[in-house]
């Protein structure tokens, strides 16, 4: 295991209710109901869910990494660029597991540049290094 060093930021949520609950960060940005999604035997309420912030979290943190690299090769992205989060929860041997594809859209960069570009995102983002060897990450270019 890699070890952390030079602490950059740490964030600290508390959850009371466990999906059908509530989060809050203590500097009180981040304050939301959870609801558990019907697909896992929930009553689908107005809450969001831990796959949902999952997958908001990894979808910013890898566009960050993608405008790391881009600014290492000093190369402006696309205005219009973005990435689709798909957080997926089932059953696995022993428990329950989650896999994840990535969409990243890269406007009208070639695509062989783009693909260049995310591979070199996907060694450096802080949730692919979590997650690498854990559960499948399918990354897309589109």
């Amino acid at each position: 295991m890699n070890p952390l060093r030079n602490v950059a930021y740490s964030a600290k949520v508390m959850v009371t209710g466990g999906r059908d609950g509530d989060a809050k960060s203590d500097d009180g940005r981040l304050n939301v109901n959870l609801s558990t999604p019907k697909g896992l035997g929930g009553d689908n309420g107005p809450g969001t869910n831990p796959e949902q912030l999952f997958a908001a979290g990894y979808a910013a943190c890898f566009m960050g990494a993608i405008e790391f690299v881009a600014g290492q090769a000093k190369r402006r992205l696309p205005q219009v660029s973005y990435v689709n989060s798909n957080v997926s929860i089932g059953s696995i041997d022993g428990g329950f597991g989650i896999a994840v594809k990535l969409e990243v859209s890269l406007g009208d960069m070639d695509k062989k540049d783009a693909q260049k570009m995310v591979s070199k995102a996907h060694e450096i983002c802080p949730y692919s290094n979590a997650t690498r060897g854990n559960i499948k990450v399918e990354l897309c270019v589109l």
